[in-house]
């Protein structure tokens, strides 16, 4: 279950990631110093707490501006009696080019650990993985990776779904996303379903509606199991996101945010 858990709050916003052949927006819809928090809910269960946070201040790479990026997910309550989980997510997201130079995990569900950098080139269409030992402190083990070309990771694709411009978009159509993940790379459709407001916990939002289509896999079931509701407005948060698994579904919803953009 601990796995689950932790699995499911990665998998669930990976999925978010990048709307190929769409234009970017004119308006900035997130900026330094946001934070969005949920709570993930197994039926009556309260399983977790997550949290998107984009740093306060510009960090550089390679003399470029980013935006350092986190996803935080950690157990509370009665599932900690599965294990506990406590994993980090992050990335470098180019200011100016809206790409990944680097992202890493920090994964720590019940006594299993895993540390890991992703260095991207995305001129040469390359990444570099680097593993590191349980304690995040030696190199254990560096691979290198040729990509079909520009990607985006797990949490940078989300934050370049909400820079595109969806004013143009019609119920059914099916946009392709590529990231890479997990040592390979994702070429996913995702279909738009339509609007639907939405009684939230900051407020009644008006959304747009996704669902991802999915390879086959032993978490979720039916063709479309997941769908993703994303404020309609110039800020396009995620206000809901709801997993149907083989046995009962799985809630992410917003509980409060800070440092929107555009108020």
């Amino acid at each position: 279950m601990k796995r689950t858990i932790g699995s499911l709050i990665l998998f669930l916003f990976f999925f978010l990631n990048g709307l190929f052949g769409q234009t970017i927006s004119t308006n900035q819809p997130f900026t330094f110093g946001e934070e969005l928090n949920f709570e993930v809910s197994y039926g009556w269960i309260n399983l977790a707490d997550a949290r998107l946070q984009v740093s306060r201040k510009t960090h550089t790479k390679k003399d470029r501006p980013h935006y350092k990026i986190d996803v935080f997910g950690k157990t509370k309550g009665a599932a900690t009696i599965f294990g506990r989980v406590n994993d980090n997510w992050g990335t470098y997201f180019d200011v100016e080019t809206n790409l990944p130079s680097s992202s890493y995990r920090h994964i720590e569900e019940g006594k299993y650990r895993k540390h890991e950098t992703v260095f991207f080139d995305q001129k040469k269409n390359i990444a570099t993985v680097e593993l590191y030992d349980k304690d995040n402190r030696n190199l254990t083990e560096t691979k290198i990776f040729e990509l079909p070309g520009e990607v985006q990771d797990l949490v940078s694709g989300f934050y370049y779904l909400r820079l595109l411009n969806l004013d143009n978009i019609s119920k059914g159509d099916a946009v392709v996303l590529r990231g890479f993940f997990d040592k390979k790379t994702y070429n996913i459709k995702l279909i738009y379903e339509g609007n639907e407001t939405l009684d939230t916990k900051v407020g009644t939002k008006e959304t747009y509606v996704f669902s991802p289509q999915l390879p086959d896999n032993k978490l979720f079931r039916g063709d479309h199991p997941i769908k993703i509701w994303i404020t309609k407005d110039e800020n396009k948060i995620p206000v809901k996101i709801k997993a149907a698994l083989f046995i009962g579904s799985l809630n992410f919803d917003i509980t409060s945010v800070k440092g929107l953009q555009n108020d």
